[in-house]
């Protein structure tokens, strides 16, 4: 089993809905907190999505594990930033048997 590396910073956002003013609302993304990650590509694939094609890129990103509740517990319908990029959480669970980190499926869509 190889060894975790926490080499990257990246901020941890959660969704808040906020009144548009006309009976709806929009998304606002709000900072929740900075977490040190492991950020591994898988293989992508290209979709088509109003009339453009998007890269949809997955990627594994690799947390310290926090207790459920937390806010730095990353969980799915959130999402990590890093600059100008954005990861969508599709799933988190325990990584492999290490009880101390946690595996974060994302998605990352770039329109080329």
């Amino acid at each position: 089993m190889s060894a975790v590396h926490l080499t990257r910073s990246l901020v941890l956002e959660g969704p808040v809905k906020t009144a548009d003013g006309a009976g709806g609302h929009t998304i606002v993304w709000t900072p929740l907190g900075l977490l040190w990650a492991e950020v591994r590509p898988s293989t992508g694939r290209e979709v088509a999505a109003a009339g453009a094609t998007l890269s949809r890129v997955p990627y594994r990103i690799t947390v310290r594990a926090a207790p459920f509740g937390a806010p730095s517990r990353p969980d799915p319908g959130q999402r990590f930033r890093d600059g100008d990029r954005i990861f969508a959480i599709t799933a988190v669970a325990p990584h492999r048997s290490a009880a101390r980190y946690l595996t974060c499926q994302v998605l990352e869509e770039v329109a080329p």
